[in-house]
């Protein structure tokens, strides 16, 4: 079975900070191809920070890593990748932080295969990020 791999880009963005944008590696027709998952900045990668941090330890990297120059990709193991995901998914529309914040705990307190459950649920079907969020989060 082929592991599906997953990247995480650093992007600069214009007011001076950063944001990152998540990518999984698929066999296409004729290669590799990357597709992406998410892209995140400003108040959702704020509240997720602390996550993109834990996704690239438990990945062997150190956190100091993450700075707005770096130009190479992180390679991420498929389960914090796809927790990684999950989160930024979940948080990406919202505005609330404590909301955003109840979210990303009650995701990163999930059984591994409640969170590849929803992750796949979340990228085949974009509704299903509103129903992640209504039922960790509350309306």
């Amino acid at each position: 079975m082929n592991e599906r791999r997953f990247l995480l880009y650093v992007f600069p963005s214009s007011d001076g900070s950063f944001g990152v944008e998540l990518r999984q590696r698929v066999n296409g027709p004729q290669r590799l191809e990357e597709r992406s998952v998410v892209r995140a900045w400003g108040a959702p990668l704020r509240a997720g920070l602390s996550h993109v941090l834990e996704a690239l330890r438990k990945s062997g990297y150190r956190p100091s890593a993450l700075h707005r120059g770096r130009r190479r990709p992180f390679e991420l193991r498929e389960d914090v990748a796809v927790r990684l995901g999950l989160v930024l998914l979940a948080l990406k529309p919202l505005r609330n932080s404590t909301r955003m914040e109840r979210i990303a705990e009650a995701i990163q307190q999930m059984p591994d295969e409640e969170v590849y459950y929803w992750f796949s649920k979340v990228v085949s079907v974009r509704s299903a990020q509103r129903a992640v969020r209504v039922l960790l989060g509350g309306e």
